[in-house]
């Protein structure tokens, strides 16, 4: 032995060994302690200090199996050792021999009534007993004699919170961290009642100074985890439920908190592996069972959560979670009368779920009940009123019944809980783009782009706002914008294209349609768009062939091509109606109509005209002198405007001639339908069609008892809500009465009126001024680019290579077109030089241009219309082929009311042989120039007042079979 060294026990009497050990102990030595107990227990197995003390030991070294069998022998020996007693009930309750453990707790204190120390073992023993109220009462007595021990306030707080006291506990649980303040369990517990309470905040805190205060304690991190996970932080409840998995590998609880971290942060994968490893531990483990099946929904395999969720329902049939994972997963199987009867399933056992509410509400919306699911979250939102989610759901479900002004509200509330919320956002500028409320939705736009300037989708929406504002130019800049943050954005695309299509760009335009085709070949709409604008370039490549193919596609019911596109391209009118009917079933099938409702004959009829051209525009142009000379006995007119308010001559004209002219460009379609009804409008006319601006579901609603195209689209509309169509006997002859949906009314003469008023400016310009040859015939064709066709401008080029020194004038497209016009003509022998172009002018001075134009060559598969009209109000003889279909058939329909029905042919060979016949004849041109200016003031084409007369004949007509409640009905109104 060293000098140094400790005496052996052997050598030593029982009574210092035992001191000697105590010693050790007591300084942490506790391997000597060890060895010198074990030494007296071999000289005295009975001796009651080296029991007692050994067990206390080896029970502190984490052995407590053997240190509760050397305390049991311990108070064998002595019965009446309380502290003995105690320690024994210390070791027997971490054991979990809890009955046990209670006895010898109370032996203690019958030996040592009143000891603070063992009265508070006594209490953890009957906390973990679940005898809660006693429990509180042994706290409340140790509290009594030593009101200063933050472990038994620590107690009382634990069974004041198990018997629902949670104020009481809060306050014990504060008055413990007082006294301790690096006591981890009553910080841990504080947040857990905090969490219950809602107060997230604040229980994420005291979680934190659990944590703080003991950093190897792995179940404050597991309550600091899913504290994280309810406060939406799932980043921060991994991190934490990783800190409690390092101190405690095989802690399944903190497994599952990590499971749902991954599954909120979107690793589905790894959250599946993580709540894996928590039932190869625990199996069966209900948690982890759940959100098993929970993640697997996440992963879109909803046929195997299903499996999990029905599997549970086996065991435990009463778990709403898993009634509520198996609706879920029915849900998105498409089984939803399940779906539905298994949300009940999860009301019947808890009917305040609100998960299960939300649900069900859902399901109700997806069978297409959207009154009872919007009832259903209307209830909710009463009950629940800060659920952002349930006011979303709301909004959507009014936007789908078009009650877009209830959608925004909605919105509006799921924005005053969350103001970054980027959906409600989003929707909320479609629904306040519906209700044309465009400066608003603007500026949500704006709001959403500041949240978050990557977000294409916002830069999209701001693009078809600015769109909508006719900000034309800034709307290709939002959607190039979006195209950059996302380049494939297919509808970005799209909408770029119509928009450059509208600013006269189509050969960008052309460049995005082709790559929407691209992209997605079966993109809606586009293929006539495309073709459409190929045609404003003048571009023939394929020409014949993409007829062919759209007209096919149209017939097929393909959802190829808008309307307008079709007549724009097309000369088959079994072809448009097609494109029409395919169009209008789509865009019309969401709009249901307003209640009928009866009303008396009023003393004048009430016709409404719908347009957005009120202004200085052909429509404008056409119909000024109708407007100003209806029979105000008879009629009362309105003008309901959606086109902008520009103040120009024709508008301020306009604004006279009616006797109510109301501005409903901030209006949405729903609106000004109700407008009309408010009215009491007994005639809508719509004036634009499926033109540029126009706002056909107006009539979808059925505004009107009736309802009539008219004038601004030579087409059908395709759609069940138009009863009329005005037209006449040339544009669509009787047999062709069945290529249009609505009614054909003809009226005698032209279906196109004319303002006899029109100003002709009185300086004609020098040839030379136009850019014309001094000498030479000049035939002139003042259409939009697009009518100009591979077929028509070969007949062209023939007739300035027949006629020596003649020159063709066109109106100036851009300058793609005009470039591709000239290598046309060269293509075809013909000098480009000879086609001069036109630049645009104010409508008095092009029609005194008109004056230095012999003939004017009309286009096919689409004539002249208004434009024909100019040439022969400027007294320029118009040369026509009638086409198939109402657009290409609009120049003879004008020719034979101006008194000249021998310009019309029936083919290009008549046509190019007529057009001939005049430019080497300059006798019979000037014999029909001089009967077209005789008959200016008396043909039916410039009869205003006639015009007038015709067309309310036909609204009497209309008007009168309706009030004998005769259904609409092809007529012809007889000249007068």
């Amino acid at each position: 032995m060293s000098a140094t060294a400790a005496p052996a026990a052997e050598s030593m009497p029982v009574s210092a060994a035992i001191r000697q050990a105590i010693a050790a102990h007591h300084a942490g030595r506790l391997a000597e302690a060890e060895h010198i107990y074990r030494a007296v227990l071999e000289v005295v197995p009975d001796q009651f200090d080296a029991l007692h003390l050994l067990g206390v030991l080896r029970a502190q070294a984490g052995h407590p199996g053997e240190g509760a069998q050397l305390l049991g022998r311990a108070v064998a020996v002595q019965p009446a050792a309380a502290d003995a007693h105690a320690n024994y009930a210390n070791v027997l309750k971490s054991l979990g021999r809890l009955d046990d453990a209670l006895s010898h707790c109370d032996i203690a204190l019958a030996h040592k009534p009143g000891h603070a120390g063992i009265a508070h073992i006594r209490t953890g023993i009957l906390l973990d007993l679940g005898r809660h109220g006693e429990a509180l009462a042994a706290a409340d007595s140790v509290l009594a004699a030593d009101p200063r021990l933050a472990e038994a306030h620590y107690h009382r707080a634990v069974a004041l919170q198990a018997l629902g006291h949670a104020a009481a506990a809060l306050a014990s649980y504060d008055q413990a961290i007082r006294l301790a303040p690096t006591l981890a369990p009553a910080h841990n517990n504080r947040a857990n009642l905090l969490r219950l309470a809602g107060h997230l905040d604040a229980a994420r805190t005291s979680a934190i100074e659990a944590t703080d205060a003991a950093p190897q304690y792995a179940l404050a991190w597991h309550t600091r985890a899913g504290i994280e996970l309810l406060a939406g932080r799932p980043a921060d409840a991994l991190a934490s439920a990783d800190r409690a998995l390092a101190l405690q590998h095989d802690f399944v609880e903190a497994l599952c908190a990590r499971g749902v971290a991954l599954k909120n942060l979107g690793r589905f994968r790894d959250a599946l592996a993580t709540l894996d490893r928590a039932l190869a531990l625990a199996p069966g483990q209900p948690e982890a069972t759940l959100e098993r099946g929970f993640t697997l929904a996440a992963l879109d395999r909803h046929d195997e959560a299903l499996a999990i969720f029905d599997a549970f329902l086996a065991r435990d049939g009463e778990r709403t979670e898993a009634w509520q994972g198996r609706a879920l997963a029915l849900q998105q199987l498409g089984r939803l009368d399940e779906a539905l009867a298994a949300y009940d399933a999860v009301l019947a056992r808890a009917p305040s779920h609100v998960p299960a509410r939300n649900g069900r509400a859902g399901v109700l919306r997806l069978l297409g009940r959207l009154d009872e699911a919007l009832a259903a979250w209307e209830a909710l939102a009463q009950a629940a009123p800060g659920l952002p989610q349930v006011h979303h759901n709301i909004g959507s479900t009014y936007f789908t019944l078009d009650r877009h002004a209830d959608a925004v509200a909605a919105y509006d509330r799921v924005l005053a809980l969350v103001p970054e919320h980027r959906q409600a956002l989003h929707n909320r500028v479609a629904a306040l783009s519906r209700l044309a409320r465009f400066d608003e939705a603007l500026a949500t736009c704006d709001r959403l782009l500041a949240l978050d300037p990557e977000y294409a989708e916002a830069h999209h929406n701001r693009g078809s706002v600015l769109s909508s504002l006719h900000r034309f130019s800034e709307a290709v800049a939002a959607y190039d914008a979006a195209l950059a943050r996302k380049p494939d954005f297919v509808s970005s695309l799209q909408n770029r294209a119509s928009v450059l299509a509208y600013l006269g760009r189509h050969d960008e335009a052309v460049r995005d349609f082709t790559q929407v085709l691209t992209l997605d070949p079966e993109f809606p709409w586009i293929q006539g768009a495309l073709l459409a604008s190929q045609l404003h370039c003048c571009d023939w490549r394929g020409y014949e062939t993409a007829v062919a193919a759209l007209e096919a596609a149209a017939l097929a019911g393909r959802r190829v091509s808008d309307p307008l596109p079709m007549v724009m391209t097309t000369p088959s009118p079994a072809a448009q109606r097609a494109a029409a009917r395919t169009y209008a079933q789509e865009r019309f099938a969401a709009i249901g109509p307003l209640p009928p409702v009866d009303r008396s004959a009023p003393a004048r009829i009430r016709v409404a005209y719908l347009s957005a051209d009120f202004h200085d525009h052909a429509t404008a142009h056409l119909m000024s002198g109708v407007f100003e000379q209806h029979d105000r006995t008879r009629f009362e007119t309105y003008a309901l405007s959606f086109g902008p308010r520009t103040d120009d001559p024709v508008q301020c004209r306009l604004r006279e001639a009616f006797e109510h002219f109301i501005d409903v460009r901030a209006e949405s379609d729903a609106k000004i339908a109700r407008r009309l009804r408010d009215l009491g409008i007994d005639i809508a006319v719509d004036l634009k069609g499926y033109t540029f601006d126009a706002r056909p579901a107006i009539f979808a609603y059925r505004a009107a008892p009736i309802q009539v195209n008219y004038l601004g689209y030579p087409g059908t509309m395709g759609a069940a809500c138009f009863d009329y169509l005005v037209a006449d006997a040339t544009v669509i002859p009787p047999a062709a009465h069945a290529w249009y949906s609505e009614c054909v009314v003809d009226l005698p003469g032209s279906y196109q009126p004319n303002d006899d008023r029109r100003e002709i400016a009185a300086a004609v310009p020098t040839r030379a001024a136009a850019g014309l040859p001094a000498t030479g015939f000049v035939f002139c064709s003042f259409n939009s680019s697009y009518k100009i066709t591979p077929p028509v401008f070969a007949v062209w080029m023939r007739l300035l290579t027949a006629v020596p020194d003649s020159v063709l004038w066109l109106l100036e497209g851009s300058a793609l077109a005009c470039a591709n016009l000239r290598r046309e003509a060269a293509a075809r022998g013909v000098d480009p030089a000879r086609l001069v172009f036109a630049p645009r002018l104010p409508a008095a001075e092009h029609l005194a241009r008109h004056r230095l134009a012999d003939l004017f060559l009309d286009t096919l598969p689409v004539n002249a219309h208004t434009t024909a009209s100019d040439a022969l109000w400027a007294g320029v003889p118009v040369a026509t082929c009638t086409g198939e279909a109402f657009a290409g058939r609009v120049a003879a329909s004008l020719l034979r009311a101006a008194g000249l029905p021998d310009l019309v042919t029936d083919s290009l060979a008549a046509y190019e042989a007529m057009a001939l016949d005049l430019a080497r004849d300059p006798a019979r041109l000037a014999a029909v120039r001089e009967r077209l200016a005789a008959g200016r003031a008396t043909c039916a084409l410039f009869d205003t007042a006639r015009s007038c007369r015709h067309l309310e004949a036909a609204y009497a007509t209309m008007w009168e079979r309706h009030l004998r409640g005769e259904p609409p009905v092809a007529f012809a109104v007889a000249a007068d």
